[in-house]
């Protein structure tokens, strides 16, 4: 959450208490559509989803809702999560640059071959 932040994106709660986290991504010019289009493409999972007053339909969003359990039951850390969220804020704010999405999409691959799921 606080990468997030750092990097200039605001958070609905202003941070987070849980597992849990929603990106207000207007200030990015992106919809949640789009941006869980996005992410997806680069191997980043994500859910499109309304931010409160959200002037955009629930097909669309001005939101993205993130989740960290998949990544700390791998065992990821603090310096993996903010790895993780500059890969976010790169694809996000680079839009349809396809070298920018395939160099995220091979760093998040890398991530979980590192850190692979526990058996």
């Amino acid at each position: 959450a606080e990468e997030l932040i750092r990097q200039g994106l605001r958070l609905v709660s202003g941070g987070t208490d849980n597992h849990m986290l929603l990106v207000d991504l207007t200030s990015l010019g992106i919809t949640g559509k789009d941006a869980e289009v996005l992410l997806d493409e680069a191997g980043i999972a994500c859910n499109k989803n309304l931010i409160p007053f959200d002037p955009r339909p629930p097909r669309v969003t001005s939101g993205i809702r993130l989740g960290t359990p998949a990544m700390t039951t791998r065992g990821c850390g603090p310096e993996e999560m903010r790895h993780i969220a500059r890969l976010i804020v790169r694809v996000l704010r680079a839009g349809r640059e396809e070298a920018v999405i395939r160099q995220a999409r091979e760093e998040a691959l890398a991530l979980c071959r590192a850190f692979p799921v526990p058996r």
